[in-house]
């Protein structure tokens, strides 16, 4: 493995603008990520497993998150680098460790844009009647144009998003509580083919198992907080901070959903609802905030779509930088955004977005995310193991056995997809070992530095090299 001799202006033209995030717009950024999920995807892990089953599913992936959540806070705030998961992979695990997390990150914020982006051509077919590659182009073309004018203004107009959202999650809580009705959640018929069936597991254990996927939805790409780090005005306080309290009201709100829907509306029918907050109130008699919350599903919709092309160009740019993606793809406008880690995965997504099948593109989505979720909690285990006294502006609470409840989980969450879509699961380690290869082949002998602290010391320099131009 060698470094490549750069030009000293190379790291001038791959600076992100610094400051640009406090840690509420950090937590409004975690948020956005997720809150699509909140309003569709996550209710088919009922039709799976039962609203009881459902339950012990989304409560194991709530307890995998938090722990990663966790983990991340501390690995954030001591190496708060623009790659997130890849910096910390790499740090501890060698440029191969660095590369094959990176990937597994990149194959899920590839995939769940091209599949939200269809999601959202189906709100906007049902309010306009259009649909098909044209809205989905629209939609690419007129949120990376955002995202192109500079960080700031991106995570300012994605907070106005998830605000309107976020109000129809509230909204539709408030209006369903009263009829909340327990019996509701178990009416779904036992399977008398199911092992361990009962009316709280109606499809037995397996059911569980199948549902993890689902689970996940209500949390899924939080963990791309810390992408956002080179941008933050204190990362080693705002990254913790904003990842914790996205992910604390995350929680919260997939309570909100899980019970009140099933409790109003009865489980069977959520479990096969396309729109279950929009079912839920108009089975309940609010027929007026149904229209409206079926409006604002697009805003949710739209926020994650958003927030996600925020988080691949953030990644892509990392992994370009360092060299293990083609270099053009980290150069900076003068806005110091990266033009063309916005663009380049952008095309490739609309290109995934044409097979028009959405469901196949988070499930592989999942995959590549739970490849990341075990290799980012085993760099904080080895990260405390080998580097006991690295400087840790915050500790996970737990240490290891937290990383490790996570790490566990998370293989776990894993074979739950193989469960649920053995062909998502197929293809994403065929797409996996396509870009692994891609490495040994090719671009571990063109990487900018050998170790991440040589790498993190050139971007040190170019910081304060630009710091004293400035000045």
């Amino acid at each position: 493995m060698k470094n490549v001799n750069i030009k000293e202006d190379y790291l001038a033209k791959r600076q992100l603008k610094r400051g640009s995030a406090g840690w509420i717009l950090l937590a409004g950024l975690g948020v956005s990520y997720v809150i699509s999920g909140d309003f569709a995807g996550w209710n088919f892990g009922i039709a799976q497993a039962g609203w009881g089953g459902f339950a012990i599913a989304a409560g194991l992936m709530a307890i995998m998150y938090f722990c990663l959540v966790l983990s991340l806070a501390e690995m954030s705030a001591s190496i708060p680098a623009a790659g997130g998961g890849y910096s910390f992979a790499r740090q501890v695990m060698g440029p191969a460790g660095g590369y094959l997390t990176g990937l597994a990150i990149l194959i899920e914020y590839a995939l769940a844009p091209a599949a939200i982006v269809i999601f959202i051509g189906s709100a906007v077919e049902a309010l306009t009647g259009f649909n098909g590659p044209l809205v989905y182009a629209l939609f690419y073309i007129v949120f990376i144009s955002i995202h192109l004018i500079g960080a700031g203004e991106a995570l300012k107009t994605m907070m106005v998003i998830s605000a309107l959202a976020i109000f129809a999650i509230i909204a539709t809580a408030v209006a369903l509580i009263g009829n909340f009705d327990s019996t509701k959640l178990f009416d779904i018929a036992v399977s008398a083919e199911a092992s361990g069936a009962s009316e709280f597991l109606p499809f037995g254990w397996y059911g569980v198992w199948a549902a993890l996927p689902f689970g996940m939805w209500l949390f899924l790409a939080v963990e791309g907080v810390p992408l956002a780090a080179e941008e933050a005005k204190n990362p080693e306080k705002d990254v913790p901070k904003g990842i914790i309290a996205a992910m604390i009201f995350l929680l919260f709100s997939a309570v909100l959903v899980v019970f009140l829907l099933a409790g109003v509306a009865g489980a069977d029918a959520i479990g096969k609802s396309s729109v279950p907050l929009v079912d839920a109130l108009n089975i309940n008699g609010n027929t007026t905030l149904a229209t409206t919350v079926n409006v604002l599903g697009l805003a949710g919709l739209v926020a994650s779509f958003f927030s996600i092309i925020y988080g691949y160009s953030r990644l892509v740019f990392a992994l370009s930088r360092a060299g293990y993606l083609p270099q053009f793809l980290s150069l900076t406008s003068k806005k110091k955004t990266p033009t063309w880690a916005l663009i380049v995965p952008g095309i490739l997504g609309f290109l995934a977005s044409l097979t028009g099948e959405g469901d196949l593109m988070l499930a592989m989505a999942v995959v590549g995310a739970t490849i990341s979720y075990a290799l980012m909690s085993l760099s904080h285990i080895l990260l405390r193991v080998k580097n006991p006294d690295m400087p840790r502006p915050y500790k996970t609470p737990g240490g290891i056995i937290t990383s490790s409840i996570a790490f566990v989980l998370s293989l776990v969450a894993l074979t739950g997809v193989y469960a649920f879509d053995p062909r998502a699961f197929n293809y994403t380690i065929i797409l996996y070992v396509i870009g692994a290869l891609y490495f040994f082949l090719y671009s571990k002998n063109h990487l900018v530095a050998k170790t991440a602290d040589e790498e993190f010391a050139m971007l040190e320099k170019a910081e304060s090299d630009l710091v004293h131009e400035l000045g």
